[in-house]
């Protein structure tokens, strides 16, 4: 991550030794073996015990807080370990680059959200989903040209699925009552809280950048030379040849058919055709 968060590192040279590696394999590992116990272990009930209900916590079941993030897909055998896949590799990319405090972190506050809009929705028990597929944003967002193979066989570069994401987000947010809206929300609180302000700053750069365009534009539009007799400039007759008469009291241009068959400019005159 390149743009500078000071409380994230006064955070991390207070807290950084508490930080825990390897987290995306423990997610993952967790998932995997929930997901076993649950199809071949005897226990399909291991799932609901670990999903976090407000309900259920408010009735002393503490242990769900943490819990709901092992509760796997709910997918097959194949597109499981694909999610898991990717979460994987794109964890652990994130943990290199940004190390490994800062990567814990950014699926805490993606955890806290998740946990906090369950008890504000409590008819809806909290998902994990979005905090992998917050993940994947800020991935795509730190390498937006990495090309993945969707099922192993098709290319596409990761910043068009990463803007299908966005555009799916928007139109929850659009569309969707407020329980929608909210989860909307926890899914991209741990992403805008990491990439907020240099998002802000490259529209403010690029808003910067497209002014002195314009500005460059109108430059190029207004003439460079004019004619004080005809009044023809280099923009309307580009192969004329323009001179400034040293005669004349202050800076006269003339076309080269003028150059020598005008009246010179005197002082007097001179300061009176000034704008």
């Amino acid at each position: 991550m390149n743009y500078s968060l000071p409380w994230l590192d006064r955070l991390e040279r207070r807290f950084g030794r508490y930080a825990i590696p390897n987290l995306t394999l423990a997610l993952v590992a967790g998932q995997v073996l929930v997901f076993f116990a649950a199809q071949f272990g005897g226990r399909p009930d291991i799932i609901d015990l670990l999903r976090l209900f407000p309900a259920r916590v408010y009735a002393g079941q503490i242990w769900r807080l943490v819990t709901f993030v092992f509760v796997p897909p709910r997918l097959n055998y194949l597109l499981a370990f694909f999610v898991w896949y990717l979460f994987y590799v794109m964890g652990t990319a994130l943990e290199r680059q940004w190390g490994l405090f800062r990567y814990n972190v950014f699926l805490l506050i993606g955890a806290m959200a998740t946990a906090a809009v369950a008890f504000l929705t409590p008819v809806f028990p909290a998902s994990n989903v979005f905090l992998q597929v917050s993940v994947f944003l800020a991935f795509a967002f730190l390498y937006p040209d990495f090309v993945l193979y969707l099922f192993f066989v098709l290319p596409i570069k990761i910043k068009w699925l990463a803007l299908l994401t966005w555009l799916g987000y928007l139109y929850a947010a659009v569309v969707g009552d407020w329980p929608v809206r909210l989860q909307v929300v926890a899914s991209v609180a741990n992403f805008f809280v990491f990439f907020g302000g240099e998002i802000f700053d490259r529209a403010r750069h690029k808003q910067r950048h497209a002014v002195w365009e314009a500005r460059q534009n109108r430059a190029k539009k207004r003439p460079l030379h004019q004619c004080r007799v005809c009044g023809i400039t280099n923009l309307t007759h580009p192969k004329m040849q323009f001179r400034y008469c040293t005669k004349c009291a202050g800076t006269c241009c003339y076309c080269s058919e003028h150059l020598r068959d005008h009246t010179h400019v005197h002082e007097a005159k001179a300061a009176a055709s000034e704008p």
